[in-house]
């Protein structure tokens, strides 16, 4: 018998292409599409921030209206848009008071004081919307803290529409959970029997996440060993207790990647293309990357890329702590990244010492960063936690072997190099400490330099992965109707 095909709302804080900070903004906009694909009806929402060109967008008609307890009655208008290569669309909420900033959360690297108002009006919206366009849910699919009010207000304020409708928060990454003043629950309109040690409350503030886990039928994150890992101190950010306590609804589902965009026989970004059965193209781009970052130009010296926020979960420090001892060993290095101040000024130093065999750009550069993962013999993730992580992914396809600390994803989908049976698609490190980096990165350079032929093995391998979205999709779409059947099974008890 042919399955019901559903109506999916997806709402999320960021959507690639229109507007993105991390892992969050690809997983929303390459989910729905996939969703979609499937024959899914998707309706994805997220803010229309000013730095989406609002003339790109088609207006819908209407204002919206939206209570927020003591703020009164706010209002916003409507756009939306397609996702690229998809009939899925986006619907933007424009609040000039709330979204109308240049950045997304936080002004020179301070949060913005009144982030949890705007998300929550950004949470109520999606449902404001749904009503506007009569459009109504199987499911409710929310994404992070910035959404996680949304399994809470589906039950109290918004119980009359969409008290039927069973909800899934997804888990991007642990470490920011939505902490603020008590307060905002009048702003929730929810009833302050719900601010409790088992629900929002933690250490007297609000905590968005917390409630949110408490309230979804279900709770999803983005690989397996990720969901096993937030159970445990070391990695929970103080929600372990909590967590564990609603593990029976715990999924673990790898994030997968968007192969249209992330295909070096394909890409335009660049300078000439290659696959698995032509690798010619790859010598040119590690060429075209070495002169643009005016990087002596050998293609015996092996060159590591990194690609990503210049902060302490990415394992920056690490790098910090060897990255000289590595450019003397006749290595190259190109890292493209923004983040902490001390370490964007620590690696121009860098740059400034070691010219010819350092690269950096500070900021972000999509082109830039298709150049690296093309160019690049090796690309470098040393992160302390990360839920998922997609550069390893396209590293992988690209033939350029990641090297990564076993956690989360990375573990996942990276398998180690193993020397007797020259087996594997990269290489591992456990410990986070400079000697487990160093001696790794060296172990990898090690065969780059004295086994070129396994090296190409290991290429092959890695190219052979296959982490398509169409996977990942069919298991949220299992995770969906889960809580659809098992909301009908209590509503009959």
């Amino acid at each position: 018998m042919t399955k019901k095909k559903l109506n999916i709302l997806f709402v999320a804080s960021e959507v690639v292409p229109f507007a993105k900070t991390g892992g969050l903004a690809d997983v929303s906009g390459a989910l729905p599409k996939a969703l979609g694909a499937m024959g899914h009806n998707v309706v994805v929402v997220m803010p229309r921030y000013y730095q989406i060109d609002k003339g790109s967008l088609e207006s819908v008609d209407g204002i919206l209206g939206v209570q927020m307890g003591p703020m009164g009655e706010l209002f916003g208008a409507v756009y939306r848009q397609k996702l690229p290569q998809s009939d899925v669309y986006v619907y933007f909420i424009e609040h000039e008071q709330f979204f109308g900033r240049k950045e997304l959360y936080h002004s020179d690297n301070e949060p913005y004081a009144d982030n949890d108002n705007r998300f929550i009006f950004l949470s109520k919206s999606a449902l404001q919307l749904c009503k506007m366009l009569n459009f109504v849910p199987d499911v409710i699919h929310a994404n992070d803290w910035h959404t996680a009010a949304i399994p809470l207000i589906t039950q109290t304020h918004y119980k009359h529409d969409f008290g039927d409708i069973p909800t899934v928060l997804t888990i991007h990454n642990l470490e920011h959970q939505g902490d603020f003043f008590k307060g905002a629950i009048d702003v929730m309109e929810s009833g302050w029997e719900h601010f409790n040690p088992q629900a929002f409350e933690s250490m007297d503030r609000l905590n968005l996440l917390k409630g949110g886990i408490a309230y979804a039928d279900a709770i999803t994150t983005v690989s397996k060993r990720y969901a096993e890992e937030m159970q445990i101190p070391d990695f929970s950010f103080g929600l372990d207790n909590h967590i564990r306590a609603h593990s029976e609804k715990l999924f673990g589902i790898l994030n997968g990647v968007d192969y249209d965009e992330w295909n070096p026989a394909i890409d335009t970004k660049i300078a000439k293309n290659f696959d698995i059965g032509d690798m010619d193209g790859k010598a040119v781009c590690k060429r075209a990357l070495q002169e643009r970052f005016s990087l002596n130009t050998d293609d015996d010296r092996p060159l590591i890329g990194f690609v990503g926020r210049f902060a302490e979960q990415k394992g920056i420090s690490l790098i910090a702590g060897v990255i000289d001892g590595l450019l003397d060993r006749n290595i190259q290095v190109v890292m493209l990244g923004t983040g902490e101040k001390w370490a964007e000024h620590f690696f121009s130093e860098v740059a400034s010492r070691h010219f010819g065999r350092f690269g950096l750009h500070i900021g972000y550069s999509d082109e830039l960063a298709h150049q690296i993962e093309a160019g690049c013999d090796f690309f470098l993730m040393p992160s302390l936690f990360e839920p998922c992580g997609l550069n390893q992914i396209y590293s992988l396809r690209y033939g350029t072997l990641p090297i990564v600390r076993a956690t989360g994803g990375l573990d996942d989908t990276i398998e180690n190099y193993n020397e007797r049976d020259k087996t594997g698609t990269g290489f591992k490190f456990y410990m986070p400490t400079h000697d487990a980096i160093y001696h790794t990165v060296i172990w990898a350079m090690e065969l780059y330099w004295t086994e070129r032929e396994t090296y190409k093995k290991l290429q092959q391998n890695a190219m052979k992965m296959h982490f398509g979205w169409d996977d990942a999709a069919s298991s949220y779409e299992e995770v969906y109707r889960y809580v659809i059947s098992k909301r009908h099974v209590s509503k009959l008890q």
